[in-house]
């Protein structure tokens, strides 16, 4: 398919040129990753439960304040049961679901829960690892620093894994998009992103919580169900798009940054945002995007425009799971397993 790896232009782009495909077990290669899926640990669940208001679960019914109760099923976050969905993968980071709110609770709620999740996902099986997350309403950079240095679970060593030896310890931080939704709210976020950034780790823009209904006419209005995941999170991640195409590389000029569900397919907007006076678009070999919910359709339009080294694995599971684009072996190895290293750990194979 034309223009993939290549720039708008049509000239080829050495920052976006696809990776030639190459056996995923030959000796010595990198693994398939996927950088985007959600565990709870059963410490963490047992602390939602222990909640009287929302985020909280009761008995596996999840309540939100601003969506309507989920069903959530028990196998999805048994991780022995998880473990057999993917036998392929030799990675997966798994995150903290950010539209619980739990990063803009207030700190004496928030911090019970972040280090229950943070102990919780460095004590599961290979081939999980995880995404740190931060308390926003009281950040702590040190604190954050302190998390992303440690390599090993509480108690104990890391285990050495196939995936490599930053397997083990946390791969990154996990932000809420609407943390980063203009560029003034990127400013004030970027003290915390620039600890990820010293350290060498990359960032995960999630979609956070959506609002609680503003009035009693609107909590009585019934939505479909898909409707905060299909409209409110892809705003979301549209709006942290812009803001970082806006301000966030002068910030940050080293951070690489990943935005779940192809940044709402924010990538494919640029012409319009060109138009209207956006200017044009940049490519950029530290920003990525991950493929949750979408496919083939989708995922062409979003490689046409950044090229195929910006997109990364990234399921969403167990609310969704990932889809073949049927792009090619080359570029199936570049999603899969060259371009989450390049994320995950600044290595370009």
């Amino acid at each position: 398919m034309s223009g993939y790896g290549r720039s708008p232009g049509g000239t080829p782009d050495p920052a976006r040129s696809a990776v030639p495909a190459a056996p995923a077990d030959a000796p010595g290669a990198p693994g398939p990753t996927d950088v985007h899926q959600h565990l709870w640990p059963a410490g963490f669940v047992e602390l939602l439960r222990a909640r009287s208001r929302p985020p909280r679960l009761d008995g596996w019914t999840l309540h939100l304040a601003g969506e309507p109760p989920y069903e959530v099923r028990p196998e999805d976050h048994d991780p022995a049961l998880r473990v057999r969905l993917d036998p392929g993968l030799r990675r997966v980071a798994v995150s903290l679901s950010s539209p619980l709110g739990i990063e803009l609770l207030p700190p004496e709620e928030a911090a019970p829960l972040l280090d229950a999740w943070h102990a919780g996902v460095r004590e599961l099986p290979e081939p999980f690892t995880g995404w740190a997350s931060a308390q926003l309403t009281a950040p702590d950079p040190r604190a954050l620093a302190a998390l992303l240095d440690d390599p090993a679970p509480p108690g104990g060593s890391a285990a050495p894994s196939a995936a490599g030896p930053a397997a083990r310890g946390l791969v990154g931080l996990q932000v809420p998009a609407g943390a980063m939704a203009t560029p003034r709210a990127l400013e004030r976020l970027a003290p915390l992103l620039a600890v990820a950034e010293a350290a060498g780790k990359p960032v995960l823009v999630h979609p956070g919580p959506e609002p609680a209904p503003a009035s009693a006419s609107a909590a009585a209005e019934p939505l479909p169900a898909w409707w905060a995941a299909v409209v409110g999170y892809t705003a979301q991640l549209q709006a942290a798009w812009w803001a970082w195409h806006t301000a966030g590389r002068a910030l940050l000029p080293r951070l690489r940054i990943c935005f779940a569900a192809a940044a709402g397919l924010a990538p494919v907007h640029h012409e319009r945002a060109a138009m209207r006076g956006g200017g044009p678009l940049r490519l950029d070999p530290g920003v990525f995007v991950d493929t949750s919910s979408y496919g083939r359709q989708a995922l062409d339009a979003v490689v046409r425009v950044l090229g195929i080294d910006a997109l990364v694995l990234g399921s969403d599971r167990p609310y969704a799971t990932a889809a073949d684009p049927r792009l090619g072996a080359a570029a199936e190895y570049a999603v899969r397993v060259a371009n989450p290293l390049h994320l995950l750990e600044g290595i370009s194979p």
